[in-house]
């Protein structure tokens, strides 16, 4: 007796709204609009582009 399920056709990773799903360091910041504006296109959602001065800026904790 077999379970019954077949072979799974794709993953699913449930995304809230505001999450931040990609960083990029160490590139132009033209080289890194781009690719995450091509990455973008391959996604189901809309996405916007931030900066970390455009999220309140950066914490000196630590």
């Amino acid at each position: 007796m077999g379970s019954g399920k077949g072979a799974p056709e794709g993953w699913v990773a449930p995304v809230k709204r505001g999450k931040i799903m990609f960083e990029i360091a160490g590139v132009p910041e033209e080289v890194a609009r781009e690719a995450l504006r091509l990455a973008s296109h391959k996604l189901p959602m809309k996405t916007k582009i931030v900066k970390r001065e455009e999220m309140g800026g950066e914490s000196n904790e630590g």
